[in-house]
Order: structure tokens, then C-alpha cells, then sequence
């Protein structure tokens, strides 16, 4: 038979134990305190008692204060001044108080903690340091994440690898990659943490290829990759529209078991989705046994990007039929495939379903979503009425989702007037200046275009050049206009030059609205045939094998002329090229591509 439990102290117990002469002065705080409250009664019995100033009651008397967590700010204040009256608190609870601060709603009491305790003669350890960093992480607060290296330096933590990693994580989560390689570069014991630190690191500040570089590396060095790594480098393929390596990267997932969490599965969904082979995506996604609400966006934003607006609607309603609840993301998800889809009725349907049938209040993405759609639609006015009724003041995007729609549209008085709410909320975005002056410039009117240039050089707004990827044998090769930086530049612009004159001698004509500058028809044609994904194109017929798929990725929206020319060139040459641009992808084939024109 069992024994009975022992009964649990309280708070009063805990008090009548400190009458008890020859107990150690601990026991006064036994019993761990529940509330604020608490705390401060036990404190005050401690004071009374005359046991405030020892050693060990003090730390368990803090340590309380830190794992409260009903009232977490009022309790880290009391924390502070417990410690201020503290005659030896020990280093693990000043590294609890920095952790606590950097976790809290003010990380930058951590740093201000630790400096003052630091003046105070407090030695830090190879625990304080990481929990420094992640409180500059996240005040992105670089200025005094460099401060907390030199001391990392100064005390002789720099050898330590967790403090190394925490330091690559600071650095990446900053922006500057440059200092977080320099750290990882320096390192002697690597360990898993640390590449993953850096490939995150890498791809979440779109430096893909360089994700997927340094992943080779670390197949060279031999070291086993964990989740970590297979999510980051498959996010980075997806970004890099590198399906190759996504491929192999699958496979190898897949010899070493670690296929089986439902993560794992969705960031192939993802992958395959958006490297334009949504079949192969479809088939990932249906061997998923139970599939959770995450599983199934990232499906319908596949579907959505690949031009399967229809398809994408019937999964939304497989999925509602399956008893998942869609949310505010699923949402933006299944508007956004109605908007590229130019689903209007479908998509009018959903968000008037918002808040009556998912209990969803419309957010300003889900007003964005309809704004693209009915802008897209030619229903310009009903967009701008809609943006002008919302229960909250629109933001710059809002307004240039609706530019954008004028542009399509060649609406320049709908164009100008949007522009200038763009210009009170966003003054120094260079693609609305850009936009507008592609609407001036579609409707022949040069000195505007000119005058928005001169005002776009006095601003010293500068345009974002267009940069285009292409994948050839497991490497990612960049591309920018008139690119002449590749060593494989002069067959390049030779392929480019047969491009043109088999583009030509199938009946195309240049769309020269596209050249926002004032010089004659030939100068214009020579700049729309070096535009960065021609190039990535051209590089890609010269270097695979005739038949084989090509894949480009652009940062920029695809402009009217090349999407006409890729047509003729996916005919021409006999090819099926899939381009992923700012807004979605095109899958080119036999001289049609798969967005019907509507982009």
C-alpha cells in the first residue's frame, strides 16, 4: 500500500518554519511563490526576520521574482530591486535578468543591465554572452552587438562555440552577413548549430545562392545535416528556383528519415511549388497523411503563383470540407489565387465569407487581395472605392497595388492621382515613379517621362536594376541588363543576337512602351533584347541540352515585351521555359504561356 503524499508547504508553513531556530535560512522560501503578491509577503517576513541579507535566501528569493510570470514586467522591476539589494547575487542570476530582460517587451534593459553591472566589476561567462546577443538581435541594435563582440574578444570567449553561434545569429539577423562570415570563418570547432546559423542566415537576407554554396561546403566537410538545414536550403532552393538541387536535396531527405514530420514535407510542397513543377508538388502534398492548416496554404499559394487560381479554390474547399478552419493567412492565400486566377466573382464571394462564415475580420491584406483583383479586372474606380470606404487609413502598398492596375490599364489621371497618395505616405520608393512613368511612356508622353526622371535624380531615387537566375548543372548563375561581367559573356550576346534575328523572322515586333527613354526605335530594340532574363535565357540554350526545361528567376515584374518574346523563343527553340517574376510564374510553351496574358 502506498503512502500518502506529503502534504505541500505554504506560504504560512514556510513562515513558521523561520521560528524554528536550527533551520537553514533556505527553508524561508521552501515553498516556491505563485503571485507578486507572494513574493513581496515572503520578502517582507525576510526583512522582519532579519535573513534579508543572506546569501542564499536573497538568489531564491530572486529566482522566484524571475519565474513569475502573472505579472512578468511588475515582477522583473521587483527583481531589480531585489538585486540592487543584494549583497552577493550570483552569476547565474545575473545572467537570468539579463535573459529575462531580453525576452521581455524592453530587450534593451539587457544591454543597459549589463553595462551597469559590468561598471560594478560583474564578470560575464560564456552564458551571459548569448543571451546579450539575442536581446541585440532583436533590437536589431548592431551599434551595441559590435560593443558586446569586443567584449566576447576582450574576455576570452571568443573560442567558446555557442558564443560564436549566438554571434553569427546577431550579425545575420542584422543584415550583415560581411561580419557574421567573418565569425563563422574564424571558427575552429564548427558544429551543426553553426552552419545552420549561417545558411539561415544567408538565405533569410536573400542571399540564396550563397545558402546553397555553403551547404555544398558543408557536404565536403562530411557533417550530417539535421531539419534545420534541409527547411533552410530547401526555402533557399525555392528562392533560387533551383530544382535540380531541391530534387537532391529531397532525396537525400528522404535516405535519412527525415521526411517524417509534417514540416519537413510542407517545405517540399513550398519548394516544388515554387520552382514552377507543380505536379510534383501535388504529389508530395497528397502523401501527406494529416495535413495541418499550414500544409494546405502552402498548397494553395503553389497553386495560387503557377497560374491555378480554380484549382487553388477547389482545395480551399477540400480543405473547409475536411474541418480545418481557415485563418486570416489562408485567406489572404485563397484571394490572392482568385486575383491571379482574374476569379472575380470567386473571389467577391470569399470576401464577403470573411467575417459572417470563417469569422475573420477583413485585414488590410485581405482588402489588398481585392484591390489586385478587381484593379487586374479593369474595375479600377470599384478598386479605388473600396481602398477609400476601409475601416482604416490604407498604407503606401495599398495605393500601389492600385498603381500598378492604372499602369496595365493606361489609366494616367486615375495614375497621377494615386501617385500622390503614395508620395504622403512613401515619398522615396523608386517603383512608383517608375510606374507612372511607364504609364507616361505607353501613352507617348515624353516629358513627362523625362520630368519624372529628373525628379526621381534630384531625389537621388535610384531604380532597383532587374536581376534574373537561371539553374545549370546544380549552380545558380545571376544576370543583370546588358550583363557583360560573365566569362561566358561574348557567346552570350552572339546567342542573343540569333534570338533576335529568329524572333524577328517569326513576326514579332518589339513593344518599345517598355523603354522609358526618348531615343529612336533601334536603341530602344537593343535595350529590350539585353532586359536580364533574355540573357539568363540565352545562357541557358547555350549551355543545357536541347530539350531541356528552363527555369529563371527575376526580381522584378516580367515586362510586356520580353513576355511576348519568351513566347517566340519557347516555340523557336523548341523549349519549355518557366519564369518566376515578382508576381508569379509563366510556363511558356509552344509559343502560349500559362497566365493567358493576364499578369
Amino acid at each position: 500500500m502506498s503512502s500518502p503524499p506529503l502534504p505541500q508547504p505554504t506560504l504560512k508553513t514556510a513562515f513558521a518554519d523561520l521560528k524554528t531556530a536550527n533551520l537553514h535560512p533556505e527553508t524561508a522560501i521552501y515553498h516556491q511563490p505563485s503571485t507578486l503578491s507572494e513574493i513581496k509577503q515572503l520578502h517582507a517576513h525576510l526583512i522582519k526576520t532579519g535573513l534579508s541579507q543572506n546569501h542564499h535566501a536573497q538568489n531564491r528569493l530572486l529566482s522566484a521574482c524571475l519565474q513569475n510570470h502573472s505579472h512578468p514586467a511588475a515582477a522583473l522591476d521587483y527583481a531589480l530591486l531585489l538585486f540592487s539589494q543584494s549583497s552577493d547575487p550570483t552569476p547565474f542570476i545575473r545572467n537570468n535578468i539579463i535573459r529575462s530582460f531580453a525576452e521581455s517587451r524592453t530587450p534593451q534593459k539587457a544591454v543597459f543591465f549589463y553595462y551597469a553591472t559590468h561598471e560594478s566589476g560583474f564578470l560575464p561567462n560564456d552564458y551571459t554572452f548569448p543571451v546579450l546577443l539575442k536581446a541585440c538581435s532583436r533590437l536589431l541594435g548592431i551599434e551595441e552587438g559590435k560593443q558586446i563582440h569586443t567584449h566576447v574578444i576582450k574576455t576570452g570567449y571568443e573560442s567558446e562555440v555557442h558564443v560564436c553561434n549566438t554571434l553569427i545569429h546577431f550579425y545575420a539577423s542584422c543584415g550583415v552577413l560581411e561580419d557574421a562570415r567573418q565569425v563563422f570563418d574564424k571558427m575552429s570547432g564548427r558544429e551543426i548549430v553553426t552552419w545552420n546559423a549561417m545558411i539561415t542566415g544567408y538565405f533569410q537576407n536573400g542571399f540564396s545562392e550563397e545558402a546553397l554554396n555553403l551547404f555544398r561546403e558543408m557536404q565536403v566537410e562530411g557533417l550530417a545535416a539535421d531539419e534545420v538545414t534541409m527547411v533552410s536550403v530547401l526555402s533557399a532552393c525555392a528562392h533560387a528556383g533551383a530544382l535540380e538541387l531541391g530534387k537532391w536535396v529531397h532525396a537525400y531527405i528522404e535516405k535519412n528519415g527525415l521526411d517524417r514530420r509534417i514540416s519537413m514535407k510542407t517545405a517540399l510542397v513550398d519548394m516544388y511549388a515554387k520552382c514552377g513543377c507543380i505536379e510534383k508538388a501535388l504529389e508530395v502534398f497528397e502523401e501527406i497523411p494529416n495535413r495541418n492548416l499550414v500544409c494546405w496554404t502552402a498548397m494553395m499559394n503553389g497553386l495560387a503563383v503557377n497560374g491555378y487560381g480554380r484549382k487553388a479554390v477547389e482545395f480551399f474547399d477540400r480543405m473547409v470540407g475536411s474541418n480545418i478552419q481557415p485563418d486570416a493567412i489562408s485567406l489572404i492565400s485563397i484571394l490572392s489565387a482568385c486575383s491571379h486566377g482574374g476569379l472575380l466573382e470567386e473571389g467577391r464571394r470569399l470576401f464577403g465569407d470573411l467575417k459572417c462564415r470563417y469569422g475573420v475580420s477583413p485585414q488590410m491584406e485581405h482588402y489588398g487581395c481585392m484591390v489586385d483583383l478587381l484593379g487586374r479586372s479593369g474595375h479600377l474606380h470599384e478598386a479605388y472605392e473600396l481602398i477609400k470606404n476601409m475601416p482604416f487609413a490604407p498604407n503606401a502598398v495599398m495605393w500601389r497595388t492600385l498603381l500598378g492596375a492604372c499602369k496595365t490599364h493606361k489609366n494616367v489621371e486615375l495614375g497621377e492621382m494615386v501617385l500622390k497618395k503614395i508620395l504622403e505616405l512613401d515619398p522615396h520608393h523608386h517603383g512608383d515613379y517608375v510606374l507612372l512613368s511607364n504609364i507616361y511612356a505607353a501613352s507617348g508622353r515624353w516629358e513627362d517621362v523625362a520630368n519624372m526622371r529628373r525628379t526621381m535624380k534630384k531625389k537621388g531615387i535610384a531604380k532597383v536594376p532587374g536581376c534574373s537566375m537561371i539553374e545549370v548543372d546544380n549552380r545558380i548563375y545571376s544576370f543583370v541588363v546588358e550583363d557583360k561581367s560573365h566569362r561566358h559573356s561574348e557567346d552570350i550576346h552572339r546567342m542573343l543576337d540569333q534570338m533576335t534575328h529568329k524572333l524577328k523572322l517569326a513576326g514579332y515586333v518589339p513593344d518599345t512602351s517598355n523603354v522609358l527613354v526618348d531615343v529612336d526605335d533601334v536603341e530602344k530594340e537593343n535595350a529590350l533584347s539585353h532586359h536580364s532574363e533574355k540573357v539568363a535565357i540565352a545562357f541557358g540554350l547555350i549551355k543545357t541540352t536541347l530539350g531541356t526545361p528552363l527555369r529563371v528567376v527575376k526580381n522584378l515584374r516580367v515586362c510586356d515585351d520580353c513576355h511576348s518574346a519568351i513566347k517566340v523563343v519557347s516555340k523557336i527553340y523548341d523549349r519549355d521555359i518557366i519564369v518566376r517574376d515578382r508576381n508569379r510564374f509563366h510556363h511558356f510553351q509552344e509559343g502560349s504561356c500559362s497566365c493567358g496574358d493576364y499578369w
